[in-house]
C-alpha cells in the first residue's frame, strides 16, 4: 500500500532545492505526482504531491523536516481525501485590471458567494503598456456544483467587474 502525501515548501531561492527535494523523495521510494512551484519576492515556493509506501512514509517525514539545513522548510500532510473528485462543471476566469489592495477578497467572496470553490489561481502585477500603472492580471479555474448555475456565476462576476472596474471573461477550458 501506499500513502499520499502533500508538502508545502519554501526556501531562499538557490539552485538545487528542487533536486535535493526530488532526491529525498526518490531516496524513500516516493514518486512525486504532480506539482506547481514559483519564484516569488526571492523565495521559492512550492506545492506538491507524492506518493511513499506506507512503511517509508515515517522515515521520509524525517528526511524532509531534515532539508531545512539546506534552506527548505517543508510542511507534510497526509492526503485524507478521496482521490475522485466530486462531479462538477470546471471553467476558466481570466481577469485585468487596475491593481488595487483587496481585489482577491472581493473576487473571492463573489465567488464564494454562489458555492463555486477556486482550484487554481495564478496572478500577478504589470506594469500597464501605456500609462505604467499596475495592473493585476487574474488566471483561475474554477469548479462549479451542481447548485451553481453558470448564469448565477456570470451574474456574480459581471457585479464584481462593475464594482472593481476590470474585465473579466469566463470559458470553458480549453476555448
Amino acid at each position: 500500500m501506499t500513502k499520499a502525501l502533500v508538502l508545502t515548501v519554501i526556501g531562499s531561492d538557490q539552485p538545487g532545492l528542487v533536486e535535493a527535494l526530488a532526491q529525498t523523495v526518490a531516496d524513500h521510494g516516493g514518486s512525486w505526482e504532480s506539482s506547481r512551484m514559483a519564484r516569488l519576492a526571492g523565495c521559492f515556493a512550492g506545492i506538491l504531491k507524492v506518493r511513499v509506501p506506507e512503511e517509508g512514509a515515517a522515515t521520509l517525514f524525517d528526511a524532509l523536516h531534515a532539508l531545512e539545513g539546506q534552506g527548505l522548510r517543508v510542511i507534510v500532510e497526509e492526503a485524507r481525501g478521496a482521490d475522485e473528485s466530486p462531479v462538477f462543471r470546471e471553467l476558466e476566469l481570466e481577469l485585468v485590471g487596475q491593481d488595487r489592495p483587496g481585489i482577491i477578497r472581493d473576487i473571492a467572496a463573489g465567488l464564494a458567494s454562489v458555492g463555486v470553490n477556486v482550484a487554481e489561481l495564478a496572478t500577478e502585477c504589470t506594469p500597464a503598456p501605456m500609462s505604467g500603472e499596475t495592473l493585476f492580471k487574474a488566471g483561475a479555474r474554477l469548479h462549479l456544483p451542481d447548485s451553481c448555475s453558470e448564469g448565477a456565476l456570470r451574474e456574480a462576476l459581471e457585479k464584481i467587474a462593475a464594482d472593481l472596474m476590470v474585465d473579466i471573461a469566463l470559458a470553458e477550458p480549453g476555448d
